[in-house]
């Protein structure tokens, strides 16, 4: 069953206006109170209401917060509900839909952990299980596309087939594909997840998880957990995204194009020892993993397809030497390193056993920012020639 509807576009419009409120502000002032003097009026249509003279307690709502996800709901084309962080959100999820089982292979160790976490506080088992497996009624399927930490989509038309006809649930971690790149609702999600931290904020320097359902009665029903597992995103952190939020279009769109210049250009250079292309040695990189080097499938999948706003701004390498993975992100200069997270307006390196251990030691992950990717080519270029020469 194919649930494509026509191309989106993040529109710039939205997320400059989308949050326009009562009040004469421009940008929204930060709220640092708890309570909220409660009218005489009541709130009769529910906390959650945007009008800062409904508020009654910031656990359950504030102007920023509910401004953020007035925005959020809009470009996602759902209604969203943030959280105190993206691991928050993970946690919530499970709450939310009581999966019998899980079904999950590889992806971010994170979500990983938060399962885990979750399963220990059960009373009754919750099995996990593969992607590939036979799936069973009241499984949850956690779909990671596009997939940490090698870049590349997975088929979500697919698994949403799969598990849809079992009377399962489909969540899509789509943290790796932010609006206009992904819209998971459309290939049959029935919930997306977001690390807002990354492309949303767009900046590393707030914390924030972000999950989008398609129906209203379902954000009432996590916006209630959430009040009473108390784990709400802060006034600061809301604010920072909503100035985040304003440039996402241009920022997004500008790490895709850098990106998938920069996987094109380095897949180039797998060439033998001896040899070189465009000045990077040969027999260094043995593999380039990114969801725009993919090919179409057995099953017909094609990712630049599913992709309809671009491919991913992150990307993998395989090394040839772990000598080489272990040097290679402190040898470049355009690239923040060691720094774990992505999405951010910087450009990150990271050899990726640090983060997971049970990752392979030469694999290096890269996430591109909004230089200039000429600039980035030649620091590349420079580092990749230090390492093959020792120095």
């Amino acid at each position: 069953m194919s649930f494509q509807s026509p191309t989106y576009q993040l529109s710039g419009t939205h997320l400059v206006h989308g949050d326009r409120g009562p009040g004469t502000e421009v940008a929204p002032s930060v709220s640092v109170t708890s309570p909220f003097r409660i009218v005489s009026h009541g709130d009769p249509k529910g906390h959650g209401a945007m009008d800062p003279e409904k508020q009654i307690y910031s656990r359950y709502s504030q102007d920023v917060t509910s401004r953020v996800e007035q925005i959020l709901s809009k470009v996602n084309h759902g209604y969203a509900v943030t959280y105190a962080s993206g691991l928050a959100a993970v946690f919530s999820a499970l709450v939310h839909f009581k999966p019998k089982r899980i079904a999950i292979s590889r992806g971010y160790t994170g979500c990983h952990g938060a399962i885990s976490t979750y399963t220990k506080g059960r009373f009754a088992d919750t099995p996990i299980v593969g992607l590939d497996d036979e799936f069973q009624e009241g499984d949850l399927c956690w779909l990671e596309s596009p997939l940490h930490p090698t870049g590349e989509s997975r088929n979500i038309q697919y698994y949403a087939d799969k598990i849809h006809a079992v009377g399962g649930k489909l969540l899509v971690d789509s943290t790796l594909g932010p609006p206009p790149l992904q819209y998971p609702f459309k290939w049959g999600a029935d919930c997306v997840l977001h690390s807002g931290i990354k492309y949303f904020a767009g900046h590393s320097d707030l914390f924030c998880g972000i999950l989008i359902v398609r129906t209203e009665d379902e954000r009432k029903q996590l916006w209630h957990d959430r009040a009473h597992m108390g784990n709400i995103m802060g006034s600061m952190d809301s604010w920072l995204l909503i100035r985040s939020l304003r440039t996402m279009h241009l920022r997004v769109s500008r790490q895709s194009a850098s990106g998938t210049e920069l996987v094109q250009w380095l897949s180039r250079a797998i060439v033998p020892e001896g040899q070189e292309y465009d000045g990077i040695p040969g027999g260094v990189i043995t593999k380039v993993w990114h969801s725009s080097l993919q090919e179409t499938d057995g099953d017909g999948f094609d990712p630049s397809v599913q992709m309809e706003g671009g491919f991913n701004a992150y990307f993998s390498l395989l090394l040839s030497k772990e000598e080489y993975a272990e040097k290679l992100p402190h040898s470049l200069e355009h690239f923040h390193v060691p720094a774990t997270s992505l999405g951010g307006v910087e450009s990150l390196a990271q050899q990726y056993i640090r983060v997971d251990p049970k990752e392979n030691p030469l694999l290096v992950s890269l996430s591109i920012g909004v230089e200039e990717v000429e600039d980035l080519k030649n620091d590349l270029r420079r580092a990749l020639v230090e390492i093959s020469k020792g120095i």
